[in-house]
């Protein structure tokens, strides 16, 4: 099979021709990949911002495809079901955050493109139970925004609570799905951007945003939570700012710059900080079944698989509306 193949970080990532097509090992499917985002934690791996990946390393967790063989001892899964497979991988089942139905802090997990080969790739073997069906109405390319983008997003939205008022920082991939489900939700949502961005303002405000600006802007009222999905730690005090007393800020990227000291009183008033770590099979199997519903419609760039390195380069300028997505 074709892949793109990371050997070290900070380099670029080399086309393979002929890599050995996988097989799949017990409690696996293999699968044909259709289409594969390219994520913002793809670059954070990339640049060794993560510490610890498998090198060599196919990267990529965000796959739509169709399951083309599998082991004996799979039989809730079929040749030619369509199924995406996200970031978790694999958890142990046996710890305690396993048993309180927190597997996504596990701390054994094993994650696609990290600690196990992902979809830059014709082919990729999944543990056939952290796979997810793919609602119908979703083409392989508009679907594989959806796995990790989507996910992050509605995880962190469903920890952000009920509140009317919702800020979104950086508007990307997760910002731009998250709006929709946000609207579906009945909240309103503003959008936060690198200042001076117009198009993307304008592009969030195509998407139902009340409001956009600029990061270093006040919204026209106080929030009553925010979500930060750019990896910029000066973000945090910013949220906060903006938020309502009992106002909760959501660190949604797996990756974050040093938060920078700020005065207390930011704080005070019972305002909450926290981080999305991952997602739970649960979360996907309520975002899955809600998507078609909420009218969601991802807009993406797709790119050849060859051309995986310029994807990536891509993400890191900030040019991209959407998601990035690869079609071997």
């Amino acid at each position: 099979m074709r892949a793109m193949v990371l050997d070290q970080v900070g380099a670029p990532l080399r086309p393979e021709e002929r890599r050995e097509t996988p097989r799949p090992g017990p409690g696996e499917v293999l699968i044909r990949v259709g289409a594969c985002g390219v994520c913002r934690t793809d670059l954070h791996i990339v640049d060794g911002e993560l510490s610890r990946p498998k090198l060599p390393l196919i990267l990529g967790h965000e796959i739509v495809g169709t399951i083309e063989d599998a082991s004996s001892d799979v039989h809730d899964h079929r040749i030619g079901d369509r199924v995406g497979v996200p970031w978790l991988g694999w958890t142990c089942g046996e710890c305690s955050y396993c048993r309180s139905e927190r597997e996504n802090l596990c701390d054994r997990a094993k994650f696609t493109g990290y600690d196990l080969n992902g979809g830059y790739a014709e082919y990729v073997v999944a543990d056939a139970r952290f796979t997810f069906p793919i609602p119908p109405g979703f083409a392989d390319v508009p679907a594989a925004p959806l796995l990790c983008a989507g996910l992050i997003g509605f995880r962190a939205l469903r920890l952000a609570g009920p509140g009317e008022r919702i800020g979104l920082y950086g508007f990307g991939a997760s910002a731009h799905i998250a709006v929709q489900i946000a609207r579906y939700r009945g909240q309103k949502v503003y959008a936060f951007t690198r200042p001076g961005d117009n198009p993307t303002q304008e592009f969030a405000r195509t998407l139902g945003a009340v409001w956009a600006g600029g990061s270093n802007e006040r919204p026209p009222e106080p929030l009553d939570a925010a979500l930060i999905f750019a990896p910029v730690g000066p973000l945090v005090p910013a949220a906060l700012a903006a938020t309502s007393k009992g106002g909760i800020v959501v660190c949604a990227g797996i990756h974050m710059s040093d938060l920078p000291s700020f005065p207390y009183e930011l704080l005070w008033g019972e305002r909450t900080i926290r981080s999305v770590a991952n997602l739970t099979r649960a979360d996907g199997e309520e975002f899955f079944a809600m998507v078609e519903k909420a009218g969601v419609r991802t807009t993406t760039r797709p790119f050849p698989l060859a051309e995986a390195n310029e994807a990536l380069a891509e993400l890191r300028s900030g040019r991209l509306d959407g998601a990035a997505v690869l079609i071997p």
